[in-house]
């Protein structure tokens, strides 16, 4: 039977690795330290950043496999679960790991400005593919805060280790975006598949069913989260998927317009508008001009 952990201190998480507590709210951890261990579900309720050195068995996270590769950093925010799945045998567990409780940057600058950074909330298939070099100066971020650890806690301790996490981010926001880069002809596809997935929705009933096509459904289709879906759309298009939906929602209303005798209100129940003035404000801050004014004109 799959084994089942939740990890609410990181007392509890250092204990499961076999691992000294230094700080009752953060930790470095070396998973060679650990035990061996076989495939498990576990809930967290603190943020962890794990860089895998080693293929441990097929990592489930909601509905969604990732087949890790060597190399990868997958982060991990509190009320997330994550499942090792397909591995039966035991296996030694290899890698670094930074786990801190949320406590640990209340009141600091990374703890306001913490929710931007969105790859916490990226599936796990979206993890962070590393180069070399971006591997070490990840581990040397980690060597940091290990060593500020092992100092005797005083009061600048809290902001040392809070503003090196801080740093490790700012890095891996900057990974994220070379990796958006160097991944152009896989981007190009879910560009199109996006179009795609776009245009058939207007000549469906899901107009009707569903109503205007979200940032959060089309993610889903196209079996992304929402979060690492509007960032890539972002760096490749220089527009918010949102921005994206609402230009094709636009181009089908125009020709709705101009090609049909139907009423403004018709043509908004038709695209998935619960209220024809939500259509007539939309249209005329992207056109500039009312439906009606836009008929007229052409």
């Amino acid at each position: 039977m799959e084994k089942e952990y939740n990890f609410k201190s990181i007392n509890e998480y250092n204990d499961f690795n076999n691992h000294e507590t230094l700080h009752p709210l953060v930790s470095i951890i070396d998973f060679s330290n650990a035990k061996e261990r076989t495939g498990s579900k576990m809930d967290f309720e603190l943020f962890c950043i794990f860089l895998k050195d080693v293929k441990c068995g097929d990592l489930k996270y909601g509905r969604h496999n990732y087949d890790y590769q060597e190399g990868t950093l997958v982060f991990i925010s509190p009320g997330q679960t994550v499942e090792v799945e397909n591995k039966v045998d035991f296996y030694q567990p290899k890698g670094h790991g930074l786990v801190f409780h949320p406590d640990l940057i209340r009141g600091t600058s990374l703890g306001k400005i913490l929710s931007e950074y969105n790859f916490f909330s990226y599936h796990t298939s979206e993890a962070l593919h590393l180069s070399s070099k971006e591997r070490q100066l990840v581990l040397d971020l980690f060597a940091k805060i290990d060593t500020e650890l092992r100092q005797s806690i005083d009061k600048h301790s809290k902001k040392l280790i809070a503003s090196t996490i801080e740093l490790l981010l700012n890095y891996c926001d900057r990974f994220y975006d070379r990796q958006f880069i160097t991944r152009d002809t896989v981007n190009k596809g879910i560009l199109e598949n996006f179009e795609e997935l776009l245009n058939g929705y207007f000549v469906s009933e899901k107009p009707y069913s569903v109503g205007l096509p979200s940032v959060a459904y089309c993610a889903e289709e196209l079996h992304f989260s929402a979060n690492y879906f509007g960032d890539l759309i972002k760096k490749e298009t220089g527009k918010t998927a949102q921005d994206f939906i609402q230009e094709k929602i636009i181009d089908v209303a125009k020709n709705k317009i101009f090609e049909t005798d139907k009423s403004v209100s018709e043509i908004a129940y038709e695209l998935g508008f619960k209220y024809p003035q939500h259509f007539i404000r939309l249209f005329k801050k992207r056109v500039g001009t009312t439906p009606n004014e836009f008929r007229m004109l052409n």
